[in-house]
């Protein structure tokens, strides 16, 4: 009998459930929770100096360079039609990898890393914004809020085609 065995299966069945949990970074977008899987996210920034590209669409808030490398600027609040940041709020980045290419996701701010439970997850409610449900694969209801979790792949699909129809 192995360490994880035990007579009546327990250590096994915990061993089971530890696995099937998900990790995100939380990021905090107009007083909602949202989430990223962990293994996405490449790094998070502070506020960085973003130069603005013209004719982006809106939601392109310009491009950024990383260490020499170029990462393209996308801010949530309008890719989903939340209010714009007030003036002298801060913001903050995460930045994630799709292809080779960069993106720098323009936030509020950056919570924890958050453990979640398959039990704890939904799929999109019919009532969550449109535009949000678009790019988001589910929900987690945890104990004191509501956890939106971003389709990475999703978001920056509609990104690339929306820019390719700008050009």
């Amino acid at each position: 009998m192995s360490a994880l065995d035990t007579e009546d299966g327990s250590e096994n069945r915990n061993t089971a459930a530890r696995s099937e949990t998900q990790d995100f970074v939380t990021m905090l977008i107009a007083d909602q929770w949202f989430g990223i899987p962990v293994l996405g996210v490449q790094e998070v920034l502070g506020p960085q100096n973003i130069a603005r590209v013209p004719l982006a669409p809106s939601e392109v808030a310009g491009s950024l360079n990383l260490r020499g490398r170029i990462a393209t600027a996308i801010e949530l609040r309008k890719k989903l039609s939340l209010p714009s940041r007030e003036e002298g709020q801060s913001e903050m980045s995460i930045v994630v990898d799709r292809k080779g290419e960069l993106y720098s996701l323009v936030i509020d701010s950056v919570g924890e890393v958050l453990t979640a439970s398959p039990a704890q997850y939904e799929r999109n409610p019919p009532t969550l914004e449109h535009a949000v449900r678009e790019i988001s694969q589910g929900i987690y209801r945890l104990e004191d809020k509501l956890l939106v979790v971003l389709d990475v792949d999703r978001l920056l699909n509609q990104e690339q085609s929306t820019m390719q129809t700008a050009a």
